[in-house]
């Protein structure tokens, strides 16, 4: 908190203090970072063209925001950034449970406050990050968590039932002049998302049967899965035409923002990342990997494969090559080999259109192996290991494994300098023995599902030969 901010009324009139409702505050600081040619919404990748757009015209037209799209879309993420729009501070009445602006209260409370103290009445001030809440909407979700209830501990200190003094408030109105979000709205009964329109249209909530009048200032978000319309429940059309703006969000369109996000989330740890140098073709198979599984028709698209799969997809290949690097005492590139242990981190988190036991691995290992073909005919030219081709008709056989050394690899190409050059150019700008070998295992791999090779595989180990 800010050292010398007014501590009284009296204090903030003379420091020239203006009050200005949410909307015109988050509107007038987005107009502000526009003209500065400023980043809305860092970290936010590959909807520049769509998404941003249309949030930022839905906030300068001072609109509530529907988010809606599948699982991993980044929609609470950004409306969480949507919070580094509003103001740092703003003073509230001291005390106030609803944050009442000191020029403009609406609760009792502060009402009474200032007439009593008039310029001396006590200020707090409220951080942008406490202006802040979301609710996750579920089924047991009641009218009194989001908007309030009758305090009985209140009216037994001598309260009235009819006392606006003894409503004990739900979370929106104490999200006054702040953004409250509501997760997975669908999720709320219909009962539920009637208790909304007044809030969502006048601004004003009844508790109990009581009309309490509080015209509360806020921006309400939400977010929503178009699969929780027939699954778990729906969006009522008058709620939904309360809002203004409905903004349908996507996946990412290539395979390079795709990894751009990866890069930003996985989990980093210090010890791995010294030892674990990742080539950008295994990357680009980690992205490729889900870019095919989301247009699979043997996977259930309607829910959707999250961007937490290529998240726990690079982070599984890089703890297994960690876990080599550690038995190796060396630095380590994951492999193709190391592909294998991806069906753990990749099952759980897709929805398979069959039933049947047992396909869920060879429909994944399909999807992987596509992803290689697709990524090295990226990186290769159709004759470019024709010379290696002829070795192999010359009797060279390779053996390939996760927990093969790099000598062995070494071994088996040290007469083929043309070969090592290839290896390195794939590898640049990285270096060193164990990108080679990945780079190595990446060509033959290729080759074979180009049925230039043969493959013979054998426990966790293969060998490749014509």
């Amino acid at each position: 908190m800010p050292e010398n901010l007014p501590e009284t009324l009296g204090a903030l009139v003379e420091s020239g203090y203006k009050s200005r409702s949410v909307k015109e505050e988050i509107r007038s600081n987005l107009v502000q970072r526009i003209s500065d040619d400023l980043e809305v919404f860092p970290g936010i990748v590959g909807f520049d063209q769509s998404v941003i757009p249309q949030i930022q015209n839905a906030i300068l037209a001072g609109q509530d925001i529907i988010l809606l799209g599948e699982r991993g879309q980044a929609k609470s993420r950004i409306i969480r950034l949507m919070v580094d729009l509003l103001d740092e501070h703003i003073p509230f009445i001291k005390g106030s449970e609803i944050n009442d602006d000191p020029f403009h209260p609406i609760s009792q409370y502060g009402i009474e406050i200032l007439a009593e103290d008039k310029n001396d009445t006590k200020l707090s001030w409220l951080s942008r990050e406490e202006r802040y809440s979301e609710k996750l909407a579920t089924p047991d979700v009641s009218v009194a968590d989001l908007i309030g209830e009758i305090d009985p501990i209140k009216v037994a200190e001598g309260r009235y039932l009819s006392d606006a003094l003894a409503i004990h408030y739900g979370m929106i109105p104490r999200t006054n002049r702040g953004l409250f979000c509501i997760n997975e709205l669908p999720d709320l009964t219909e009962r539920i998302q009637v208790s909304l329109f007044n809030l969502m249209q006048e601004r004003d909530v009844q508790i109990k049967g009581h009309q309490v009048r509080l015209p509360l200032d806020m921006i309400i978000v939400a977010t929503a899965n178009p699969e929780d319309y027939t699954n778990r429940g729906r969006i009522i059309t008058p709620l939904k035409d309360r809002y203004g703006a409905q903004i349908r969000t996507h996946y990412p369109a290539e395979v390079s923002q795709e990894m751009e996000i990866v890069k930003q989330e996985y989990k980093k740890f210090s010890d791995s990342d010294k030892l674990v140098k990742t080539p950008e073709f295994m990357k680009d198979i980690i992205g490729e990997i889900t870019h095919l599984a989301r247009r699979s028709p043997e996977i259930n698209q309607r829910s959707g494969v999250s961007l937490r799969v290529s998240i726990s997809n690079f982070e599984t290949m890089i703890g297994q090559s960690f876990r080599r690097s550690l038995a190796t005492h060396s630095v380590s590139s994951p492999r193709i080999s190391d592909l294998s242990y991806l069906i753990a981190s990749t099952i759980g988190k897709v929805e398979l259109e069959t039933v049947e036991e047992g396909l869920e691995t060879k429909i994944i290992g399909d999807i992987v192996d596509r992803a290689i073909s697709n990524v090295f005919a990226k990186y290769t030219e159709p004759d470019e290991f024709d010379f290696l081709l002829g070795k192999f008709e010359e009797g060279l056989t390779i053996k390939s494994g996760s927990s093969i050394s790099d000598d062995e690899y070494l071994e088996a190409i040290k007469d083929s300098e043309t070969l090592q050059e290839k290896l390195i150019s794939m590898c640049n700008p990285m270096t060193g023995s164990s990108a080679i070998i990945s780079a190595l295992e990446f060509t033959l791999e290729g080759l074979y599902l180009g049925s230039k090779l043969s493959k013979n595989s054998q426990n966790s180990t293969a060998k490749y030969s014509i």
